[in-house]
């Protein structure tokens, strides 16, 4: 069965297509800049890069051309091979806890939970609604972010505010990389052989959460409400005291909405350092001795630490801390100094395999107290999979 696992953004489309017999991937690739001058593709194919100019005046165009190169590519001989669609959905408020058949009515909750996730939820409506149009007998299946994440107790994911906020708007940690944390604990169940261990998954990469399992399932998460909570990002702050939105905003003269703009997209790495949200930069800066670089560091670094020790006695102990997304699997600077702070958890681990990047690696060492493991996520193939199931068990 082939299954193709969707990731729209308001102007682009992700995509990869995978053979489920083995779960490898036929294809994959992305559109840009949909609706604007400039629009392209890329399609990734047996290790070569195809790169195309094309129009795309909206997302159903995107969906064209892309059946359209997949037969001409030879990847499918018709559209009926592919036999499901995958879509990846950042909100699905508290109501879904684990991925459904799309139906007009998920596709009218997912309408409804925009609010919380304005920039996303919209943007994957649009995709959808661009496969129903192309390929209209084929089931499609929404995947949640924020499902994994619906198992916290009301104690952990309710605030300390008046409890109507909760009732009247719902105002409550939601989570956020949910389908990467499952794939992580999936991972790790796959390879201590058993369900019963206690993770600590830490996502980390532009945007970054931390998020304690036990037993297969989400105790608590870094995010919250929105994914600017947590810990410190590329360009996000993390958490603050709110007193700061209300001063910022009488000595800038700005309302409410520029300062948490100014959260999201000035703040963290970028704006400690002032000079850039890629931590493989601040390394590079922190190397020839930029001092506001180093602070940026340290601070990005401290805030991981933070919240692996909340977690940690949360959980009662650790069995497992795992290091995944784009600075979690390729950072070994920042694994290290993580690590090291983490010492007085009985965390050791190995100079020499922290070195890699991008592999499955056991990093700690034989006296270490709690293992250490770099696994690469795939939300795409965890989209697929569940796609899959839900198709084959229907």
């Amino acid at each position: 069965m082939k299954i193709i696992s969707i990731n729209a953004g308001s102007s682009s489309l992700k995509f990869s297509l995978f053979d489920m017999n083995d779960e490898s991937v036929l294809v994959s690739g992305t559109f840009e800049r949909i609706g604007s001058d400039g629009s392209n593709y890329t399609i990734k194919l047996k290790g070569q890069k195809i790169t195309e100019e094309v129009v795309l005046q909206n997302h159903t165009d995107a969906v064209h051309i892309l059946l359209d190169k997949l037969i001409a590519l030879e990847v499918i001989r018709s559209f009926d091979e592919i036999q499901g669609v995958g879509h990846r959905i950042v909100h699905g408020g508290s109501k879904y806890s684990q991925s459904v058949f799309i139906t007009d009515s998920v596709i009218s909750d997912i309408e409804e939970f925009k609010e919380f996730a304005p920039l996303h939820n919209p943007a994957h409506l649009l995709g959808i609604r661009a496969f129903k149009e192309v390929l209209p007998d084929v089931p499609m299946v929404a995947v949640f972010d924020t499902a994994f994440h619906q198992t916290m107790k009301e104690e952990t994911y309710l605030y300390p505010v008046p409890y109507r906020w909760y009732q009247d708007y719902g105002v409550r940690k939601y989570g956020a990389h949910g389908t990467s944390h499952r794939y992580i604990t999936d991972s790790v169940k796959d390879i201590l052989g058993r369900e019963d261990f206690k993770l600590i998954s830490c996502h980390i990469g532009n945007g970054g959460s931390i998020t304690a399992v036990s037993n297969m399932e989400c105790v608590d998460t870094s995010m919250g409400f929105t994914p600017l909570a947590g810990i410190m990002m590329g360009t996000r702050s993390g958490d603050i005291d709110p007193s700061i939105i209300p001063y910022v905003m009488e000595k800038e003269g700005k309302n409410a909405g520029e300062i948490i703009d100014d959260l999201n997209k000035n703040s963290g790495v970028y704006g400690l350092s002032e000079y850039s949200h890629d931590l493989r930069d601040i390394v590079e800066q922190c190397e020839q001795g930029n001092e506001k670089a180093i602070l940026a560091k340290k601070k990005y670094v401290q805030r991981i630490v933070d919240y692996i020790a909340q977690y940690y006695v949360l959980l009662g102990g650790c069995d497992v801390i795992v290091f995944t997304a784009g600075v979690g699997e390729n950072n070994s600077v920042i694994r290290g100094e993580i690590c090291e702070k983490l010492a007085p958890l009985g965390v050791k681990i190995d100079a020499s395999k922290n070195k890699i990047r991008g592999e499955v690696t056991l990093l700690s060492t034989e006296d270490s107290k709690i293992s250490v493991y770099v696994i690469p996520t795939d939300e795409e193939l965890m989209i697929a999979r569940d796609t899959y199931h839900l198709i084959k068990n229907r």
